[in-house]
């Protein structure tokens, strides 16, 4: 489903439509465009060892032609987010699991976006810091963002409060509410 909507996968049958556009009607440049409105949050970090962390944060601003002034404010305000605001000029190898992947959260909303994909958020991460990831991503829900979780770890999702999709095999066997 992440593939499908970040359009790294076309659906064989069907349609996808994010914030009430067909995807299927989305072809070259546009593309890129539908990607910069997702924030995107993997289970394995994808940080680049050779940056510090203000700069794996600045990636996505940079690529997508932000200016130097603003590039600074909003990686730090994202930083600052998922508190590690003092970890700015830190290597992200010398950073813990769960700190890592705030790194990986603060870059997914430096863009500000109004989708956050997740895959596997807390798949390498024990209780307690899942619990707090999953508390970041409750405070992106409350401030307006999409956030859309894939895990296969039902007892933690299933305490989020909000619709859980349930996919097996491709296909949607069912939806629950808990609100």
């Amino acid at each position: 489903l992440l593939k499908l909507i970040m359009l790294l996968e076309r659906p064989t049958r069907g349609r996808i439509v994010v914030n009430g556009r067909d995807l299927s009607t989305v072809q070259g440049a546009a593309i890129a465009h539908h990607r910069r409105e997702i924030g995107v949050v993997f289970q394995d970090h994808q940080l680049l060892y050779d940056r510090s962390v203000f700069d794996n944060v600045a990636l996505p601003l940079i690529v997508s032609g932000f200016d130097a002034r603003d590039i600074g404010r909003r990686v730090r305000a994202a930083l600052d987010k998922v508190g590690l605001l003092e970890k700015e000029r830190a290597n992200p190898e010398s950073l813990s699991g769960g700190e890592q992947q705030r790194v990986g959260i603060a870059r997914a909303v430096a863009t500000r976006p109004k989708i956050i994909l997740a895959d596997e958020p807390t798949g390498n991460l024990d209780p307690a810091l899942s619990n707090d990831i999953m508390a970041l991503f409750r405070a992106f829900s409350r401030a307006g963002v999409t956030v859309l979780i894939a895990t296969h770890d039902l007892p933690m999702i299933s305490r989020m409060q909000h619709r859980i999709f349930t996919l097996q095999d491709g296909r949607h066997m069912g939806t629950a509410h808990h609100d």
